[in-house]
């Protein structure tokens, strides 16, 4: 099957919509969600009305659990809480059942959906320690993930494990899974990409060919950002999209 990752739409439409619409052309069989739909950006119902519509298979985000009310955002920054107190009272009564009712991880044939860590949707992989707990922790959930992928960090990564070697590969060309190592991947964010490029981000992987392939895609970013002014959300979200950081 071929499988499109996405995460991290953080309500921005544009985005999400441009992405989806690249996705169309890529003869995709699914599509899933590494968490964060909403938070940052100005469109949160919008773009949980297509994830739902989309059948979108979709695991839960930290600013999913904060807007939804499920926990309070005690640990975010100022920008992320002023963001995610206002996307809850945005959020109808639809969209907030959405969000709690999302699964914090999932498994699915060889790959395992999460958003920040295994068990821990609130933690980074960014170091040698976060790839070896995670890895530890991919081995013990059953033989068949051999492929973790995750978002939170919204930047595109590529980490892989054989025999307790972790390994970096880059993450902007086509990759080939070999059999015998597993991987962790970060498709990088649809919403906010913090990676110096403000395109929007995602990958197609293919289980028959074991290949990933990663893509970036332009977007109406003005737009987004005029929409985040209008709602009277900090401007610096405005501005950050045309940074990639």
């Amino acid at each position: 099957m071929r499988t499109a990752v996405i995460a991290d739409i953080h309500a921005n439409l544009e985005a999400l919509t441009a992405v989806l619409n690249r996705i169309r052309t890529l003869q995709v069989d699914e599509i899933v969600c590494l968490g964060d739909v909403v938070g940052y950006n100005a469109n949160p119902n919008e773009c949980i009305d297509i994830v739902r519509s989309e059948k979108i298979l979709c695991v839960l985000g930290n600013h999913d659990v904060a807007a939804s009310g499920l926990e309070e955002p005690d640990t975010f920054n100022p920008l992320a809480r002023a963001a995610v107190l206002w996307t809850r009272e945005q959020l109808t009564g639809e969209s907030r059942k959405f969000l709690i009712n999302l699964q914090r991880e999932l498994s699915v044939r060889d790959f395992y959906l999460f958003h920040g860590s295994i068990h821990d949707t609130d933690r980074y992989i960014l170091y040698r320690d976060d790839a070896v707990d995670n890895f530890r922790e991919l081995a013990r959930l059953r033989q068949s993930p051999v492929i973790g992928f995750f978002g939170h960090s919204h930047v595109m990564t590529v980490l892989s494990e054989q025999n307790g070697i972790i390994a970096t590969s880059l993450a902007h060309e086509d990759l080939f899974l070999q059999q015998s190592k597993r991987y962790l991947i970060n498709p990088g964010s649809v919403g906010q990409p913090r990676d110096g490029d403000p395109r929007a981000a995602f990958l197609v992987y293919d289980d028959r060919d074991r290949n990933v392939t990663f893509y970036r895609i332009e977007y109406d970013l003005r737009r987004c950002q005029e929409k985040i002014i209008n709602a009277g959300l900090p401007p610096r979200l405005a501005e950050r999209l045309a940074w990639g950081r």
